[in-house]
């Protein structure tokens, strides 16, 4: 009986890595032969989808209930504003506005996955495109319309999501869950 509950056990961790192996951003792609600005920018994102993957794999829910202070967000907060970014990172690509909805309840592996989604989704897109511009940030509230251009994606939610990244890795580590450090981000790729 010991050794049916070990191999099952242990058919549930392969299946759980095989799983998480299957969203995108285990490792980055390999880069593109020619420099656009779709390229570049794409190329961008995919750095932010390889921290995002590896900063969020293996969080235990202790990790994601810790707050490093009463001032600050919980990792799993943080995890949400990433989600929130992600959506209008993709809805610029998408050519969507962004409007406020209420926000459904997702598990955590459920919001991993879709801002993983978003993540790729956004590069693919803009890895095919020759003009950034058509790629505006819209804003659609009860007030108005409110457009922004591409730059804005820059230095506003694909930033901010880079930093929420480092963020969760410092929580991690101070929850006592560092994250693997064989994820090497200048290479996108996973050392052996």
């Amino acid at each position: 009986m010991k050794a049916v509950s070990t191999i099952l056990g242990l058919l549930l961790i392969v299946t759980m890595q095989a799983q998480d192996e299957k969203l995108p951003y285990y490792e980055i792609t390999e880069e593109s032969e020619v420099y656009t600005a779709g390229t570049v920018a794409a190329r961008v994102i995919d750095g932010l989808g390889f921290r995002y993957y590896w900063a969020t794999e293996g969080l235990r829910d202790e990790d994601l209930a810790f707050r490093p202070s009463d001032m600050a967000r919980t990792t799993e907060e943080t995890i949400d504003h990433i989600l929130g970014l992600s959506k209008v990172i993709v809805n610029s690509t998408l050519k969507k506005p962004n409007v406020r909805t209420e926000e459904e309840k997702l598990t955590f592996a459920e919001k991993r996955k879709q801002t993983l989604i978003n993540i790729k989704t956004a590069a693919d897109i803009l890895r095919a495109s020759e003009d950034l511009s058509e790629y505006k940030i819209i804003f659609k509230n009860d007030k108005g319309t409110f457009e922004y251009p591409f730059w804005n994606n820059l230095n506003g939610p694909i930033g901010d999501a880079l930093w929420h990244c480092g963020q969760v890795i410092s929580f991690r580590r101070s929850s006592g869950n560092p994250y693997n450090s064989k994820a090497g981000v200048f290479v996108g790729k996973v050392r052996e």
